[in-house]
């Protein structure tokens, strides 16, 4: 099998390595990749934000299967362009990936197939009506834009000035462009967060093993919201009653409701839940895997990817299981110094040789190479991965190797990892 994957991060350098594990895999190619990626796969240039030119390499190198990693690429409508070409791919309509693109699309998708989800005070497309609405909301409220921020377009607060501030640049200030310009004000839920993905061929489905990922920027879940710093994938991590709940509450009827609604869904899709003493709520739906969370997950995976996402796209899922090892895994963001706002780019680094030492894998995620030297680019620079028989043993690999990499201004969470798995069975119980 010859395969493309789509994109430039840590995400798809893990699918990659992963893919490239695969007996079927001739050969592989990433577009654009990136300098760390060209080590074990053929990149060739491309613009995400040009579905028709990544459609027109599709069609020049003839891959038997391409896997989108990012969102932007599927909400722009790739896969409706490489249907019209005869192109195999794995990832949602344009129209289904509105699950992703619009967070008002998702809410009402939601209200009208019974999904459960946080009460909205209100979906405004005027900033003085949002400025008003908090006036008569409960706190804490979460302030949504409507479309792709790069996992920076939310945030949850108790302060009144801080949700003030926060519409503001997504409206007047227009720091987010269009994306800002209609915003969800909503209910605050409470409970641990879980990242629930799943493959389906539209009707059929495989669930992912559980993660949890880390959006906050600094230790104990302070500072802004940032793409990921981390995550973890543990096997305790939910119960398989609470895995039961998650299934037929969630992720059945979303199949099932998009089907409905004449959008049938292909593709990766990720579940963004709170576990409430109620039960899981979805706070968002990703129309792709999660980053960082598919950097833990592909140190688990005990199965073929490439022979998996063959059966998806062939709607072929029917009787296909996965197997899991060991039984934790935990991926690392390193971020370049003034992330998550305008990071300091250029910084030589050093010490990623030393890393194969402490049983970890490096991704690629915002690197420049030069010569034989590797250089601060974007950014969330690197993820360290590894898989061990617990979250902890994992976390000891990972902050051992953090430890053996340094450029100047680099940061990363201490905490990833440390709290107990056990709480979501705690208190999600179905």
């Amino acid at each position: 099998m010859k395969i493309l994957v789509i994109g430039s991060g840590a995400r798809e350098h893990a699918l990659v390595w992963k893919l490239r594990q695969s007996p079927e895999a001739e050969h592989i190619w990433c577009t654009p990749g990136n300098d760390g990626i060209a080590q074990i796969a053929e990149c060739v240039a491309a613009d995400l934000s040009d579905v028709s030119g990544m459609a027109d390499i599709a069609a020049k190198l003839r891959p038997d299967l391409t896997v989108v990693g990012p969102e932007q690429p599927l909400v722009l409508g790739i896969s409706d362009e490489f249907a019209t070409r005869g192109l195999s791919i794995v990832g949602p309509s344009r129209e289904a990936a509105q699950l992703e693109g619009s967070k008002v699309f998702a809410k009402q998708f939601m209200r009208r197939h019974g999904i459960p989800t946080a009460s909205t005070y209100g979906i405004f497309d005027a900033a003085v009506d949002a400025y008003t609405s908090l006036c008569e909301v409960d706190w804490p409220v979460v302030v949504k834009a409507d479309g792709l921020c790069g996992g920076k377009g939310v945030v949850v607060t108790s302060s009144p000035d801080e949700a003030t501030a926060f519409i503001e640049r997504l409206m007047e200030t227009k720091e987010f462009g269009d994306a800002g310009k209609r915003v969800i004000v909503e209910e605050g839920l409470s409970g641990p967060e879980i990242s629930y993905m799943v493959l389906t061929d539209g009707e059929k489905f495989v669930p992912l093993a559980a993660s949890r990922d880390y959006k906050r920027a600094f230790d104990g879940d302070l500072g802004p919201n940032t793409g990921g710093m981390g995550a973890i994938s543990s096997d305790d991590l939910v119960s398989s009653e609470v895995e039961t709940a998650i299934q037929e509450k969630v992720v059945r009827p979303t199949i099932a409701g998009m089907a409905r609604d004449g959008k049938e869904y292909k593709g990766f899709l990720y579940f963004g839940l709170m576990m409430t003493r109620s039960g899981p709520k979805v706070l968002e739906f990703n129309c792709r895997l999660g980053d960082p969370e598919a950097e833990a997950l592909v140190m688990r995976m005990n199965f073929d990817l490439a022979a998996l996402l063959r059966r998806a796209v062939t709607g072929n899922l029917e009787g296909a299981t996965l197997t899991w090892k060991p039984k934790a895994s935990l991926s690392l963001v390193l971020a370049a110094g003034g992330y998550p706002g305008l990071p300091k780019i250029g910084a030589p680094i050093a010490g990623l040789d030393r890393v194969r030492d402490w049983d970890c894998a490096i991704f690629h995620a915002g690197t420049k190479k030069e010569g034989s030297q590797y250089y601060v680019r974007s950014g969330r620079v690197l993820n360290v991965a590894a898989a061990a028989d617990s979250i902890a043993e994992a976390r000891s690999k990972i902050y051992d190797a953090a430890r053996q990499i340094f450029f100047e201004g680099m940061h990363y969470r201490k905490d990833i990892g440390k709290e107990s798995t056990k709480a979501v069975n705690r208190v999600a119980q179905p």
